[in-house]
């Protein structure tokens, strides 16, 4: 039996089944009194003793880098990153590894002097800092002139998208031109950001598409300029939102910050006009001001050589969306089938101009639908219910077109294909990817965005744990197994061919008749299969 003293650290199990750090207050006879991490007093009876174990002292003070844990436990972790940042220090490594916490705070760690400091340095030789990655990115490409990858993972609102433009920001400073597309690869963040990142109930700045950045650089060093690819953006959230989120901040800025003779010349007025924007009854975004960020976006666009007729005919088709939302269908009946009329509005006037289209072609296209039959053209009537659906489609098509039009504009600009064959250019690759997230009602596109968190978590768990055991049991090293969570039976289930539930929601959507129900019961008898397998 552990014999405690006044002022010793324990670990006592707690309601979330992880144990919590508590240090003992009171040993008074058969009892002990307590008080744990979350400044709670504990009791503890002479039957209920036999449950505390003693901390390890390493887990008293917290240690910079969690490879020196005596208590390598989820509680161990857990508390040293809670005292860690209670005592202002959100880096902690993992052996090369990097855990960050998000301050939700403007930190005064990210300066030229702290550039200087980092550059140059071991990992381990400085406290744990986000230069600290990004300098031995840079060194390993240098000395063993191999390209380098920085994965940035987290659920959503951990900071990912901040490192990733402060990995961006020392990589541009450390390189030493100072050049012009230096500063155009730092300032396609704000146009990135305005278009594909959103409020949600989680986070004010929540990324909503996956980003790959390559930054290329010379045998001196040298950025030679970037490359980016988007993924998996988040479509649905130009026609819905949940409640307490908003939609692409790019609208709220152009409707904040437009000069009132140009909204006047795309029929704009306020957000609150529109169904694609209050939806979620949320319109402003605490400590963001959107006029001001509509000025840092032309100031961007401009950077990256986007011209004024390109710019205007990205806020034309925006302006073009919204209207599109407040398109509006009254149900009718044609040749004894379901059918709608569009209800005469300005918005679809306005929608149709924007778009450069004949009114009439327009209203035809959101009416009815046209399918191929016996190598027959054929046309039929839309429900008002199925037309809405429809003009929510068009909607999401335009937004998604634009995204990836701007993406494949902007790396015209930063990345020039050299033309001397004998320049070898290294990448640093930095990968951005989606939260993990899981909401009460998640959509399809969740389901994607959680399975390549899936992906990211089984290369973590190969690379981390897999291999390196293996590596151990090679080498004849005698060391305790670690015990890990294989998530390998969770991709197989969403993704493992010839089936799977991506390829049943493909085959089930090709139904008529299809609903929730019958894709329920699908899945259903597939996951039976798979257990009798």
């Amino acid at each position: 039996m552990v014999v405690l003293s006044k002022g010793d650290h324990v670990w006592v199990d707690s309601s979330t089944g992880v144990p919590i750090g508590a240090q003992v207050k009171v040993t008074d006879g058969e009892q002990l009194q307590l008080l744990d991490d979350e400044g709670k007093e504990l009791c503890v009876s002479e039957g209920q003793k036999a449950s505390i174990k003693p901390m390890h002292p390493t887990s008293v003070e917290g240690v910079d880098d969690m490879i020196k844990l005596g208590d390598l436990t989820e509680a161990g972790i857990l508390r040293n990153l809670l005292i860690r940042y209670k005592q202002g220090a959100i880096y902690t490594y993992i052996g090369s590894v990097l855990v960050a916490v998000n301050p939700y705070q403007v930190l005064p760690i990210y300066t030229a002097e702290q550039v200087r400091l980092y550059h140059g340095r071991r990992l381990g030789e400085l406290p744990p800092h986000v230069f600290a990655i990004a300098d031995s990115c840079y060194y390993n490409l240098r000395r063993n002139q191999r390209n380098q990858c920085c994965v940035i993972s987290g659920e959503s609102g951990a900071g990912k998208t901040e490192s990733t433009k402060l990995i961006l920001q020392f990589l541009a400073a450390v390189s030493g031109q100072h050049s012009w597309i230096e500063q155009q690869i730092l300032q396609a963040n704000p146009i990135l950001e305005a278009f594909g990142n959103a409020k949600t109930v989680r986070n004010d700045n929540s990324s909503r598409f996956g980003k790959y950045v390559e930054i290329f650089f010379n045998k001196e060093g040298i950025i030679e300029g970037a490359h980016m690819e988007q993924y998996l953006l988040e479509k649905s959230r130009v026609c819905h939102q949940a409640k307490m989120e908003r939609n692409y901040h790019i609208f709220y800025c152009i409707l904040s910050g437009m000069p009132k003779e140009q909204k006047s010349l795309l029929s704009l007025g306020d957000a609150t006009e529109f169904n694609y924007l209050t939806e979620g009854d949320c319109i402003s975004c605490e400590g963001q001001d959107d006029a001001d960020e509509f000025s840092r976006i032309r100031m961007a666009l401009k950077v990256l050589t986007f011209t004024e007729k390109e710019s205007w005919e990205i806020f034309c088709l925006l302006a073009a969306i919204l209207h599109l939302g407040n398109i509006s269908f009254e149900a009718g009946s044609e040749n004894n089938m379901d059918s709608c009329d569009v209800l005469p509005s300005n918005h679809f006037t306005v929608a149709a101009k924007l778009l450069e289209v004949d009114k009439l072609a327009l209203d035809m296209s959101l009416t009815h639908r046209t399918f191929m039959a016996n190598r027959e053209r054929l046309t039929k009537p839309l429900s008002s219910e199925q037309a809405v659906d429809g003009r929510d489609a068009l909607a999401k098509a335009v937004y998604s077109r634009l995204f990836m039009w701007i993406f494949g504009k902007i790396n015209s600009a930063i990345h020039k294909a050299t033309t001397d064959a004998s320049c070898t250019l290294r990448t640093i690759g930095l990968l951005d990817i989606f939260g993990f997230e899981n909401f009460s009602k998640n959509s399809f596109e969740q389901l994607c965005i959680n399975y390549a968190n899936e992906q990211l978590q089984q290369f973590f768990v190969e690379h981390i744990f897999k291999l390196e055991q293996e590596e151990y049991l090679k080498e004849g090293i005698t060391w305790k197994n670690v015990s890990f969570t294989d998530n390998q039976r969770t991709l197989e289930l969403l993704a493992r061919k010839p089936l799977n539930i991506l390829a049943l929601i493909d085959e089930e959507s090709h139904f008529p008749k299809a609903s929730q129900k019958s894709a329920i019961e699908l899945f259903k008898l597939h996951i039976l299969r798979i257990s009798l397998l």
